[in-house]
């Protein structure tokens, strides 16, 4: 759940070449306007909670930072730092050597917390309201919603009875759709998740919001936090003539099973998991780790761990794919590789109650 604050929406229109940048925010308070009200939050959702957003810190001389805080102490209204954020974004997307119509959203919301207060507690309003503000997390979203062109229906008018499929060029994205350029940042931590594609400006190839507006650096994400990790785990593996599949998927397995508990894991631990019955390959592990400058104990949001390590997919040399929980991996009661002598492998899938087709 979420509660929004404020939201607006400016229009860069390139193909009338006309922007409009909006003076009021979007009313929520009609109940025409649930529509917008579920397509800001859907969309603002799906990017803050996207496991391929990589992560930022304001550089120290961003002047950005500095107007967002201001903002965030109410010295600055939403609507005038929001065409403030408009005018640059406009200009920018002007000068881009291909220029496509773009709509602005920009978000100030509450990120509802799992543990807000629960009907049945013991709290007056103003506790509730208290409590609620001390656990709930606020933060500002910019996002590029890039127009697309869609065909439609057009009912005939008039005397004739003909219908017609005509072409719109301003059809916002699905909220479910994946954006490409967005940032949210964490007011109070400063904490930025962004996308930002490079796009080529006045010439030059450059991150709209990293390098322009929020000025801030850009670091791996999540998924490709692990993604690394696995990858030096299979490198190992396939270096000493082990069994990769089954390695990558012991790691899973071990990186699941801890992230109940913590939101980083002990790299050591992994590849102890991984390679559980080679100590030569536990030590190559931790020096493959070092040669990448991986850091001891990795931090990587729990969430995030369990979507990309819950299961694991192979494919045999003989077009056969599996997937599998990654936790079976250390149980041959369910799933068992077995190195035959001619050098081939066999795998064994065991305590089926049955099979239905997919």
């Amino acid at each position: 759940m979420m509660t929004i604050n404020h939201a607006i929406l400016h229009v860069f229109d390139f193909v009338s070449a006309v922007d409009a940048i909006a003076s009021e925010e979007l009313d929520f308070t009609d109940k025409a306007a649930k529509s917008a009200k579920s397509f800001v939050e859907k969309t603002v959702r799906h990017a803050a909670t996207s496991i391929d957003n990589k992560h930022g810190v304001f550089f120290e001389d961003s002047p950005f930072a500095d107007e967002l805080q201001a903002y965030a102490r109410g010295e600055r209204p939403f609507v005038e730092f929001s065409q403030q954020i408009a005018d640059f974004m406009g200009s920018e997307l002007g000068r881009a050597d291909k220029q496509v119509s773009t709509d602005l959203l920009v978000v100030d919301y509450q990120d509802d917390p799992d543990d807000a207060p629960q009907d049945g507690e013991d709290l007056t309003e103003a506790q509730a309201a208290a409590l609620y503000q001390a656990r709930s997390r606020r933060c500002f979203g910019i996002l590029l919603l890039e127009s697309k062109q869609s065909f439609m229906h057009e009912v005939g008018r008039g005397a004739g009875a003909r219908n017609d499929i005509v072409r719109r060029y301003a059809v916002l994205p699905n909220p479910s759709q994946k954006l490409s350029s967005y940032a949210i940042v964490d007011l109070a931590s400063g904490k930025i998740l962004l996308q930002d594609k490079e796009r080529s400006i006045a010439g030059e190839k450059r991150a709209l919001l990293a390098d322009g507006l929020l000025q801030c650096s850009v670091n791996a994400s999540e998924k490709e936090k692990f993604a690394e990790v696995e990858d030096v785990v299979e490198a190992v593996a396939e270096e000493f003539g082990a069994n990769s599949a089954v390695a990558a998927a012991k790691a899973k397995a071990y990186a699941v099973e801890n992230a109940d508990a913590n939101d980083d894991f002990d790299l050591r631990e992994l590849g102890r998991a991984a390679f559980d019955d080679d100590p030569h390959l536990q030590d190559r592990f931790g020096e493959a780790a070092a040669e990448r400058d991986l850091p001891e104990r990795v931090s990587i949001d729990r969430g995030t761990v369990k979507r990309v390590a819950k299961s694991h997919k192979i494919r045999t040399d003989t077009g056969i794919e599996i997937t599998f929980p990654a936790e079976y991996s250390r149980n041959p009661d369910f799933i068992e590789f077995v190195n035959e002598p001619n050098g081939l492998i066999s795998i064994e899938l065991k305590n089926i109650g049955s099979i239905e087709n997919r």
